[in-house]
């Protein structure tokens, strides 16, 4: 990717990052909660230190838990009857670059406001609006690559070989997929799926509409912004960094040129004073000759 020139509000980071995948978390959540947090939803803490965000009508419900008691840093569920199961579940990994988390919770806060129909919009095979692999067309936009890595999983994978999308078919536990990684959708980065660099899970009935909003975010082909020293934020050994460029200058207008000029032209040097010889000037004599 060629450097980009940076904006004032373009400088939290001095790296750009690409491919998109090959990054990780920023360890900031607040950006991935302020969709939520700016519709009023009720935010509230445990004594760990872990966050709770909770909708006005108790049927959707965000943690972010950097003390939970596995690596699922963010695990969101949808319900039908706020006292009830979950109706979806999704789980992002510790290390899930927080533009992705971002990417979700912007697409849920969109939802939310339209209503239930829209946040519990169950996927529908050959609908238009609700078929699951909506959710695929973005990576097969980019280059992604069909696969099928066993008989009861589909998988597409990214050019560079280094992050699949994972759809398993058949029947699954309802429990296990809220709680494992043995969801319907499986999306990860890495060279081995038992050791990921992320890893992010949706359930069976996760609308597609908030599936495709993280596939958008991953196929964009425009790199993360990350500090070079922040070695945790980004696969180092995988990733390609192009370093920021400082912010561009304005071009001179007409008077900036001139008043450069003007400061650069030397100031005028008075003429030397001159004898001159005038009608009462008297001639030197001459002198004796030798």
């Amino acid at each position: 990717m060629s450097p980009q020139p940076a904006t004032q509000d373009d400088l939290d980071g001095d790296v750009y990052v690409f491919p998109r995948h090959l990054a990780r978390s920023t360890t900031v959540g607040d950006a991935a909660l302020d969709p939520l947090r700016d519709l009023g939803w009720d935010l509230h803490h445990d004594d760990l230190g872990n966050a709770y965000l909770t909708a006005p009508d108790g049927r959707v419900r965000l943690g972010y838990l950097p003390e939970g008691e596995d690596d699922g840093l963010w695990r969101i569920n949808a319900y039908r009857d706020a006292f009830g199961p979950p109706v979806w579940g999704v789980c992002f990994n510790a290390d899930a670059p927080t533009e992705f988390v971002t990417a979700f919770t912007t697409a849920l806060a969109t939802a939310y406001r339209d209503g239930p129909d829209r946040y519990l919009a169950r996927p529908v095979v050959g609908s238009l609006e609700r078929d699951p692999f909506l959710a695929v067309d973005p990576l097969i936009a980019r280059g992604w690559q069909f696969d099928r890595p066993s008989p009861d999983t589909f998988a597409i994978t990214s050019p560079d070989g280094l992050a699949t999308l994972e759809y398993a078919v058949g029947p699954l536990d309802a429990k296990s997929e809220l709680d494992s990684r043995s969801a319907r959708w499986h999306l990860w980065s890495g060279t081995n799926v038992d050791r990921p660099f992320w890893y992010a899970t949706a359930s069976t009935d996760t609308p597609a509409a908030l599936l495709r909003a993280v596939t958008e975010s991953v196929a964009d082909p425009a790199p993360l912004l990350r500090w070079r020293q922040a070695t945790h934020s980004y696969v180092k050994s995988r990733a390609q960094l192009t370093p920021v460029l400082p912010p561009s200058l304005p071009s001179p207008t007409p008077l900036d040129v001139q008043r450069a000029l003007a400061a650069r032209r030397p100031t005028a040097v008075p003429a030397a004073s001159v004898p001159r010889w005038s009608t009462t000037s008297r001639p030197a004599l001459p002198g004796p000759r030798r």
